[in-house]
């Protein structure tokens, strides 16, 4: 075995899990099981937010490391359900390094669901939060437009790749302002439930739970990192919600 390929997988494997919002702790413990299970002697993994690095001892005394850089994030539960599940196999049954290679990048090219379908989803977690809130049916019509709204924003804000906390002070401005018209227009009852069932879809709950889980865990670097990160995005949903009302309200 050409331990630079096992380097190369491991490195592969820890990079999908983070971009696509697994926990830290998740990520360490699974490239370790992975070095282990093709015979290295030990594996010491540091993973953070935006960076992996990887020590292996092998069996004829070698110590060789690779350093990973995490450029992007984001939430993709179905893709890091699947590379569990990959590193389970892998673990039991040890093929061939290519294999695995090729099964990671069949993995990452996995389509995401289609724009409609985004824009769809995002138009029902704002009508429905807004119904859970007690707001009329007349208030989650609302929300789920602005919801369809945010999404198509947001899409168009990720095409120009711009900065991800400018976006979201952009598509939650979008929120009050629309809410206000339609408020004014006599379509919408409760200006406040309307825009709280709007913003859920920004919230980082996933950011979050995972700086909690990791925090929990002892991995304090990166639970603080995924911990600033999370509060930087509230603060952002703050300002843009908080501008447009404190010159229309």
């Amino acid at each position: 075995m050409k331990h630079y390929e096992l380097l190369d997988a491991m490195g592969y494997l820890g990079k999908l899990l983070l971009e696509n919002g697994a926990e830290t702790y998740r990520v360490e413990d699974s490239l370790e099981r992975f070095a282990l299970a093709y015979g290295v002697k030990s594996a010491d993994i540091y993973a953070a937010s935006t960076s992996i690095t990887i020590t292996i001892h092998t069996a004829t005394d070698e110590i060789l490391t690779r350093v990973k850089r995490i450029r992007s994030r984001t939430t993709n539960l179905d893709k890091v359900e699947r590379l569990n599940r990959l590193c389970r196999r892998t673990c039991e049954t040890k093929p061939e390094l290519p294999v695995v290679l090729k099964s990671l990048k069949a993995i990452s090219l996995r389509p995401n669901y289609s724009l409609r379908m985004q824009i769809f989803g995002y138009a029902l977690t704002a009508s429905s939060f807004t119904l859970f809130f007690e707001g009329s049916f007349f208030d989650a019509f609302c929300a789920f437009f602005i919801g369809a709204l945010v999404k198509i924003v947001s899409h168009q804000l990720d095409q120009l790749k711009s900065n991800p906390f400018f976006s979201i002070i952009l598509c939650s401005s979008v929120i009050p302002l629309v809410t206000i018209s339609f408020y004014r227009m006599g379509w919408a009852n409760h200006i406040d439930l309307i825009i709280i069932g709007s913003i859920m879809p920004l919230v980082p709950g996933v950011s979050l739970t995972n700086s909690v889980r990791d925090l929990i865990a002892g991995d304090f670097v990166a639970g603080q990192a995924k911990m600033a990160e999370a509060i930087l995005t509230a603060t952002c949903i703050a300002l843009g919600i908080g501008i447009p009302l404190s010159f229309f309200i």
